[in-house]
């Protein structure tokens, strides 16, 4: 069943020129249908070189790099992959070798077989092989899932983990603001009292320490709290209020304002040019369009690699056409 839906991955990538290549690589490897959205978030360690290598190779279409102008944080890299993404199904990837793109048909299953809106994959429940490192990290990350299952009544047992799918329509009906590591906790917070129905599987971990790259901190693990708290308390409220609520009709979950399952295909608007050996540019911008997915037979949906005159532009698209 897996092969008849498309999934989006979305990769935010910053300073992960020892991984990134190898990290694209087992992506595209994976047998399912797939689009990969690599958002580089401003990198300057040779990243970017090393992604303009790999789209060199990919001649699958699979493969698109945004460059992000400057830093803005891996939450902002995440909501403009989002953007971008044109799948049923949509799954975040770091960018190092810590979480296994295997996975993704096991991330995909409860989806499938089971009408999941959202699947968690878990660190801690995983009977697959874990690395076993940093107890306190380990501490921090209970910790933070124990607060935020508090605020939110779910019973999460890895709120922070990195692997996170959604259904398309429900990520891109979300209005997510945090630019850095609080995504994590914002977007739980937002889907907890939305009626979806939420998975967690088990999967494989192979965590890396400071010295091989980890970037995350204390200073990240008091922004969660603050955003545990504040998300949590708001998402409470507005559902009280009855703004967040979603009814079930059927099989599809219906988020107030978001059209079911078929629709939200971002529009963009795209500036093309060549770039070094001949390949396609496109500064893209996306519009909020309502649009009939690509998918469907007799669709009338803009091509997301048809240019079109702008007069906007926010970084730089590189595509493996």
């Amino acid at each position: 069943m897996a092969d008849e839906v498309l999934l989006s991955v979305v990769m935010p990538v910053y300073n992960e020129v020892a991984t990134v290549e190898a990290v694209v690589e087992r992506v595209l490897a994976v047998p399912l249908a797939k689009e990969l959205i690599v958002v580089d978030d401003g990198s300057t360690d040779g990243t970017r070189e090393a992604l303009q290598q790999v789209c060199d190779r990919c001649a699958s279409g699979e493969l698109r790099v945004l460059l992000q102008p400057t830093n803005r944080g891996k939450g902002a890299a995440i909501r403009r992959g989002i953007q971008l993404a044109r799948g049923e199904y949509v799954v975040i990837q770091d960018a190092d070798l810590e979480y296994d793109p295997r996975d993704y048909p096991k991330l995909l299953r409860p989806c499938l077989e089971l009408q999941a809106d959202v699947v968690y994959g878990s660190r801690f429940v995983s009977g697959s092989e874990r690395r076993v490192l940093l107890f306190w990290h380990s501490v921090g990350n209970w910790l933070l899932t124990l607060v935020s299952n508090a605020l939110t009544d779910l019973n999460l047992t890895d709120m922070e983990t990195g692997y996170k799918l959604f259904r398309r329509e429900v990520i891109q009906s979300m209005k997510l603001k945090q630019d850095r590591f609080g995504f994590e906790p914002e977007v739980t917070a937002k889907i907890a009292h939305r009626g979806l129905r939420i998975y967690e599987v088990g999967i494989s971990y192979n965590g890396r320490g400071y010295e091989e790259g980890k970037k995350i901190g204390w200073k990240d693990a008091v922004e969660a709290l603050y955003c545990i708290a504040r998300y949590g308390v708001e998402s409470r409220l507005a559902a009280r209020r009855g703004h967040a609520s979603a009814t079930t009709v059927g099989s599809v979950a219906r988020v107030p304002g978001v059209a079911p399952r078929a629709a939200m295909v971002p529009r963009l608007d795209y500036v093309e040019s060549r770039g070094r050996n001949g390949r396609r540019v496109v500064n893209s911008m996306p519009v909020a369009s309502d649009v009939t997915p690509h998918s469907q037979k007799g669709a009338t949906s803009t091509h997301p690699m048809s240019p079109r005159r702008s007069g906007h532009s926010e970084g730089v698209l590189w595509t493996s056409l």
